[in-house]
């Protein structure tokens, strides 16, 4: 099952590494990455987070979404899968 998860509502002073640091929380992280504008260089506010298990994944949804990371209540949920 899925372990992807789509971060909403970043702030624009969260990147990849403060995106991994805070998800540590809930398990292992394969992949941290906040989506970058490629015209301004700023972060978009949102973001992608691999976890290790489908386990940890659904742990940080339930820990972590509607909670602050940076000033901002993000939003967690399992990322649809590329068609």
């Amino acid at each position: 099952m899925q372990s992807n998860l789509y971060v909403t509502n970043l702030g624009y002073s969260i990147d990849s590494e403060a995106l991994r640091t805070h998800f540590g929380s809930c398990g292992d992280v394969i992949a941290a990455d906040v989506i970058i504008d490629r015209d301004t260089g700023r972060s978009r506010g949102f973001g992608f987070v691999e976890m290790g298990t489908q386990e940890q994944a659904q742990k940080a949804i339930q820990e972590l979404n509607d909670q602050p990371l940076g000033g901002r209540a993000v939003g967690v949920a399992l990322a649809r899968p590329r068609k």
